[in-house]
């Protein structure tokens, strides 16, 4: 092991108790930046888990929609004209909206209902009753996690949507809503019904293309042919519903906000520790310059003690997260720990353990070697 490092593993765990102030601090940043930004993730994730899981190439929305749950409308006879454009396989009509369910009690408790061909939208993770159950009348899909909330205990729970009775038909688990209102699935003809659409109006319509066909191809001709309508491939209407939720509403804002306060405050207090181990052993420091030894090797134990700090921070910090993200796994917003996101907290903790040595070594580089020989 180089001295330098061994010098700076000494001057770490000389003080304990400062060590642990120390690691308080830095886990206290790191986790907080580590549960923003997996909350950012996993809010990012939520509010397009309907996207991800639709099949089809491309989205045709009334101009102006700014995310999957706009309750913007458009004429449904827009369907011929999309079907009548070359490379166009299949045009399946989808509906969404707010609508209000009436528990046995007589209470009320509003949820989204979701509508379409059960081929190209359907619910996932079902664990109870099947997908083609629910073309049957007042069949509906529901999510184990709103049972409560909704006066369900599974498969044939009874109930009432807007004066229409229905019946759970099959049980989801895991797909939450990220505004906490439960979603519903349903068959298109009857979430019209539940929503309160007529049959001539959809909220989108879903495209799907011919093999061979070109997209952009298509997508340009459907363009022109609906000037006052909008066509989309999955992946920018999921990027424009993200962004939306995220800093149209300030949502991003706010996590990003935590997430800087924990970088400021993790970098104040290693600060503060290494500026006052460092102080603590000027004379250490000076005996090393009066042997000879070079700022940059001064500068090194400093710096590998941040460095130290920042690993063994950044070990206990992840601990914690990852229990974070169990214990928020079935909640109303799940923290989401990447690989990535590990990694570039790594990276972060380190950068924030070194600037914060900063200070110490602009007081290491003002010692005086003499000063050793005047004791």
């Amino acid at each position: 092991m180089p001295l330098n490092l061994i010098l700076a593993t000494r001057n770490l765990f000389y003080d304990r108790l400062r060590f642990v102030a120390t690691m308080i601090g830095i886990v206290f940043s790191v986790v907080l930046v580590m549960v923003q930004m997996g909350l950012y993730l996993g809010f990012g994730q939520m509010v397009t888990t309907v996207i991800d899981h639709t099949s089809t190439d491309l989205w045709v929305m009334r101009h102006g929609t700014k995310c999957f749950e706009d309750p913007s409308l458009l004429s449904a006879n827009k369907q011929t004209r999309v079907a009548a454009i070359a490379g166009v396989a299949e045009t399946i009509p989808l509906v969404i909206g707010f609508s209000g369910w009436i528990l046995p009690s007589g209470e009320i408790t509003p949820v989204f209902v979701v509508g379409s061909d059960l081929q190209t939208l359907q619910p996932w993770n079902v664990t109870e009753g099947t997908v083609q159950a629910l073309s049957a009348p007042g069949a509906v899909a529901v999510d184990r996690s709103y049972f409560e909330r909704l006066g369900v205990s599974g498969i044939g729970s009874k109930a009432n949507i807007r004066g229409h009775n229905v019946s759970v038909a099959a049980v989801t688990d895991g797909i939450r809503s990220f505004t906490t209102t439960p979603y519903i699935f349903s068959d298109l003809s009857h979430a019209r019904t539940y929503i309160g659409i007529p049959s001539t109006m959809a909220s989108y319509l879903l495209v799907k293309l011919r093999p061979g066909a070109n997209l952009d191809d298509v997508r340009h001709e459907l363009q022109a042919s609906l000037p006052d309508s909008e066509v989309l491939t999955s992946a920018e209407f999921r990027e424009r519903s993200r962004l939306y939720w995220l800093f149209g509403t300030g949502a991003g804002a706010a996590l990003f906000a935590g997430a800087i306060l924990g970088i400021i405050v993790g970098t104040v207090i290693v600060g503060q520790t290494l500026y006052s181990s460092t102080k603590d052993h000027l004379d250490e420091f000076a005996t090393l310059r009066a042997m000879g030894s070079s700022r940059g090797y001064i500068y090194s134990v400093i710096i590998y003690q941040a460095l130290l700090n920042a690993v063994i921070g950044f070990g206990l910090a992840t601990l914690i997260g990852f229990a974070v993200v169990r214990l928020t796994m079935n909640g109303a917003l799940p923290v989401l720990i990447t690989p990535t996101l590990i990694l570039a907290m790594l990276v972060l903790t380190m950068i924030m353990c070194v600037v914060s040595a900063l200070a110490a070594i602009f007081r290491v580089l003002r010692v005086d070697p003499v000063m050793v020989f005047t004791r």
